[in-house]
């Protein structure tokens, strides 16, 4: 159920405020792990440490790190952070932070008078590697947009993990990241995606937010058993507070699951738990892949929303064409997987089209 060990670290690979990547020797095996700096402290060359190893023993994706639980360097360990509301709730690492929305905060009052998101858009991903190309065309597009990202608690948890995140915030292509429910590290903590999204439109005025887990959906392969699936409640809760949900599907030609081929399963069982409606943007493509994303558009789930086409050939070159962030889904890249990154796009030039800030 659970696998904890003793090593010790033999080298810091990387560090940035928040969290450090180090090598640690567990019993003579030198492997990666990932320390949290509020949580564990900082962390140095010879601590004498305790590490998760459980998820790489099952070979899970977490890019084959272990997580440092425990240094011994410290007899005691205290981070203080403002707030009382838990994160990791009843858990060994439980933390408090400061939610946005609670009496202590200084927003307290926004949430209480809050009328409406006045049809902001917000666009809604499965998966975290559609954060970056999402954000960065729309950020080309249209560059006094502010942006928020709101992640949620589907998947990795603490926010500091995620490089991309890095990236989009240290070159200014999202302004403003969230963290809801469990999820943790964001410039701004939010109970839920109703007070996130309030968040993103009152106090950090985004023109527009993207909502997506972060790295490591889960999956069984059965057609509820997916952590994606959440996007059918948020889509709910935007429309509920009179937003604007655009909908990015989840598309590829290139995995070799039939049940991902072309518009994904799991898309498809989005739409159909969808109680209000929605705006899907699909990609142009050519020949028989655009015959079949037509015909999987027929499905009746999709009848509740508004189907969008976007000609995407000329806007692809803004991701080609980034040289310092590799774009992959599922361990496949642009070239590989051009229809995924397509859906992207076709999202971020709709939501620009929608956008009157330039």
């Amino acid at each position: 159920m659970i696998s904890i060990k003793k090593g010790i670290v033999k080298k810091i690979i990387s560090e940035k405020a928040d969290i450090c990547f180090v090598e640690v020797d567990v019993e003579g095996i030198v492997s990666k792990a990932v320390n949290y700096n509020k949580i564990t402290g900082i962390i140095n060359v010879d601590d004498v440490v305790y590490v998760n190893q459980t998820a790489r023993n099952l070979q899970l994706g977490t890019g084959g790190y272990d997580f440092v639980v425990l240094n011994t360097r410290y007899d005691t360990f205290e981070y203080k952070n403002m707030g009382h509301i838990m994160k990791m709730r009843y858990a060994p690492m439980q933390i408090n932070v400061l939610s946005v929305e609670e009496q202590d905060s200084p927003y307290h009052d926004v949430f209480n008078d809050f009328k409406g998101l006045e049809g902001m858009p917000v666009i809604v991903a499965e998966l975290h590697s559609m954060l970056a190309p999402t954000a960065m065309v729309l950020k080309k597009l249209r560059p006094s947009a502010k942006i928020s990202y709101i992640m949620t608690d589907s998947a990795c948890l603490p926010i500091y993990f995620s490089n991309t995140v890095h990236y989009l915030k240290e070159n200014n292509f999202i302004d403003t990241t969230i963290t809801i429910g469990h999820a943790f590290g964001g410039d701004f903590e939010a109970v839920n995606i109703y007070s996130a999204l309030i968040c993103a439109k009152e106090v950090a005025k985004s023109d527009v937010t993207i909502v997506a887990m972060g790295p490591g959906i889960v999956g069984t392969g059965t057609k509820y058993g997916f952590s994606g699936i959440d996007q059918a409640s948020i889509i709910d809760a935007i429309n509920k507070i009179k937003g604007n949900p655009i909908l990015i599907p989840r598309i590829s030609f290139n995995d070799a699951r039939e049940r991902h081929n072309g518009i994904s399963h799991h898309t498809v069982t989005v739409a159909e738990l969808v109680n209000s409606t929605c705006t899907i943007a699909v990609p142009k493509l050519k020949h028989e892949k655009e015959i079949l994303l037509k015909k999987q558009l027929e499905n009746n789930a999709f009848d509740k929303m508004n189907k969008y086409f976007v000609d995407v050939e000329k806007y692809r070159k803004l991701l080609h064409n980034v040289k310092d962030i590799k774009f992959t889904t599922m361990g496949r890249g642009l070239d590989e997987e051009s229809e995924f990154f397509d859906a992207c796009i076709a999202a971020a030039v709709y939501c620009s089209d929608l956008l009157m800030v330039d």
